[in-house]
């Protein structure tokens, strides 16, 4: 049976903490915008700084749904699946903001992670969590962990700043229902 928690306690931080993957969903304004669930990973790209506040890094890759939708209108869930160990899955629901490089507060977030950030760190999103809820998770296959994947850190790492701002400005410059992401500042 599931059950809503009035915040992230330590039993909760160390179940979100453990699991090797997430997911992230959300959506724009309006009934016509596209829902966009993304899985996101790598060893150390998230983080709870606060019992109703999370973090997690975002590198640069093929969309850039996540920071158009928060701009619009800041909704957001995370879901967190034990695929090894007890079943269980984990909702973080809440208002998040993308932090961007060179803003007031990122490295103070990107600090509060345990390793440092790979090369084409494109934001922080800082989640406001306002509902915390479990469920069973029994219909969640049992899978191993293996390793984290290498070829975004690699192919990243053989780009210069310069490239790699290019590539934000030419392929996330909007989102796929054409909300612009980046200020024109930025790009």
């Amino acid at each position: 049976m599931g059950k809503v928690y009035g915040a992230i306690d330590g039993r909760l931080k160390d179940f979100l903490l453990a699991q090797r993957m997430f997911f992230v969903a959300t959506a724009p304004s309006g009934a016509d915008g596209h829902i966009n669930l993304s899985p996101k990973g790598l060893s150390g790209s998230f983080a709870v700084l606060a019992p109703d506040r999370v973090a997690y890094l975002d590198y640069t890759g093929s969309g850039v749904e996540t920071i158009a939708h928060l701009r619009d209108n800041g909704r957001i869930v995370l879901m967190f699946c034990a695929f090894e160990g007890p079943p269980k899955i984990v909702r973080l629901h809440g208002r998040g903001v993308p932090v961007l490089p060179g803003e007031p507060r990122f490295d103070e977030l990107v600090a509060a992670f345990d390793a440092p950030p790979l090369p084409g760190l494109r934001s922080v999103i800082e989640v406001t969590v306002t509902r915390v809820s479990d469920s069973c998770g029994f219909g969640v296959p049992q899978m191993r962990y293996v390793a984290d994947r290498d070829q975004l850190a690699r192919y990243l790492g053989r780009k210069s700043d310069a490239e790699i701002e290019e590539y934000w400005a030419t392929r996330n410059a909007t989102s796929i229902d054409g909300q612009a992401v980046f200020s024109p500042a930025r790009r």
